[in-house]
């Protein structure tokens, strides 16, 4: 993980409609980037719906959200779709930005060993820096901590 007081990395990806973001897009706002295993998951779903449904009460804090998994665009349209989800997903199917972020890492699950992303949310100020970094984050309360915040 990144550490807090540190120059976020830029870096461009697609989203869910194939068109390309960068992180310095957003210079002037703060971001919520979060980054999570996969699409239509039941833990990355409620994470999801739950900033879907508090996305006004961001964009009036002037923060952007952008959530980050290594499934593809149609993916993301897939699962944008399917539960109306107001806000950007991005696609980094070679990993290059979860790397950048440092959260690639070894997960356990049932005693069974494998690479995957932990899920983990930055909070990037105006400039730039990271302003809070959490990778221990529990899915369905994620959305209501970063609204706090703010």
């Amino acid at each position: 993980m990144l550490q807090t007081g540190t120059k976020a990395p830029d870096f461009e990806l697609p989203d869910q409609n194939g068109e390309m973001h960068k992180l310095s897009d957003y210079a002037g706002k703060k971001v919520i980037l979060y980054f999570y295993p996969k699409d239509n998951t039941p833990g990355c779903t409620k994470q999801a719906c739950g900033f879907s449904e508090r996305y006004p009460q961001f964009t009036e804090k002037g923060a952007v959200i952008l959530g980050v998994s290594k499934d593809t665009v149609a993916s993301h349209k897939k699962f944008e779709e399917k539960y109306g989800l107001a806000f950007t997903l991005l696609a980094d199917p070679e990993r290059k930005v979860i790397e950048a972020y440092d959260v690639w890492k070894e997960k356990k699950n049932y005693g069974k060993v494998s690479m995957g992303v932990v899920r983990t949310t930055y909070l990037i100020d105006e400039k730039g820096i990271i302003i809070r970094a959490n990778d221990k984050v529990k899915a369905a309360e994620d959305p209501e901590k970063m609204l706090k915040e703010l």
